[in-house]
């Protein structure tokens, strides 16, 4: 990697963000094969999820000893499950665990009582992360925003909880909860904080990662920039150059298809196809043509065609 990111930041900098719905095992696996060394964090994980072992959801069952420098995200508000969530996830393969406590939508962060809502109740997150961290012997990161409104904006205590704690690094997000995900992203200066801090929102270009360096972040985060483009970060560090969309496409539905099975991959997969076809010509009718169509082999001639792949 020489290109101006590598001045100062290395490959093992630039995070891949926890997406809900998005960074499952399927598209973990097509952004590694772009970006060897890149910490990949998953989609958040209910601790009552994985602690009662939910056979509905099969990211519970996920085993990362093969997937490189992943760090796996859990969220929830009971300490105890916390804990024992961190260390099924470490004995998974995990490379370090790191707690949701930025995650703004209603479900998580008011009728739970977790994600954002822990800005709100710095006792109970410094009860969590203390428990995480003691429970496991892999690193411990947290996520946040920057408070919980504009009247709010206290990420700096928390930040110096987690230090206290024995967070080894945050993911810090330049919104608050009330924003959502609306308006730009601000990046504050944390040249004194107390433990790292990774960049998150908004982080689109090699500029967006240079500025946040410059303002004392110590890596960056990428997040929607990967939606349809999971050689985003690759991309970023002057590692992909002339991708072959279509066989990602078709390589990216395969692993799907062995994960989930075609019945319930072929559906999941038609907003990958739509992000993946964004900005091309005739997408538009594309896209109609996928919601269409329900089965594996169908999509599949779809998308050569697309593509122009023979």
């Amino acid at each position: 990697m020489d290109g101006i990111i590598s001045q100062m930041f290395g490959d093992n900098q630039i995070f891949a963000a926890p997406l809900a719905g998005i960074t499952d095992q399927p598209f973990r696996r097509v952004i590694r094969e772009f970006s060897p060394n890149a910490p990949i964090v998953t989609e958040m994980i209910s601790c009552h999820s994985l602690v009662g072992a939910h056979k509905n959801c099969l990211r519970n069952f996920d085993n990362y000893t093969g997937e490189g420098n992943i760090g796996a995200q859990i969220f929830g508000a009971d300490v105890n499950l916390m804990a024992d969530a961190a260390r099924i996830l470490q004995d998974a393969g995990a490379k370090w665990i790191d707690i949701n406590m930025g995650c703004p939508v209603p479900k998580v962060a008011t009728r739970a009582g977790a994600g954002a809502h822990l800005m709100r109740d710095h006792v109970l997150a410094g009860k969590i992360m203390s428990a995480v961290v003691r429970a496991v012997d892999i690193p411990v990161s947290i996520k946040t925003r920057l408070g919980w409104d504009d009247d709010h904006r206290d990420w700096r205590e928390l930040i110096n909880i987690a230090a206290d704690c024995g967070v080894r690094f945050a993911a810090l997000h330049g919104r608050t909860r009330a924003q959502l995900y609306l308006g730009k992203a601000q990046h504050p200066d944390v040249f004194d904080a107390p433990i790292p801090i990774i960049a998150n929102g908004d982080i689109k270009t090699v500029d967006d990662i240079v500025n946040v360096g410059k303002q004392g972040y110590s890596g960056a985060m990428i997040g929607r920039a990967l939606l349809g483009r999971p050689w985003a970060i690759a991309e970023l560090c002057d590692g992909a150059q002339g991708v072959n969309v279509g066989e990602i496409v078709l390589r990216h539905l395969d692993y799907a298809i062995e994960y989930y099975g075609e019945k319930t991959a072929v559906p999941m997969f038609r907003k990958h196809a739509a992000w993946y076809s964004a900005g091309v010509a005739n997408s538009s009718e594309f896209r109609i043509n996928v919601n269409r169509i329900d089965g594996a082999d169908a999509l599949k001639v779809a998308i050569r065609e697309f593509w122009g792949i023979i």
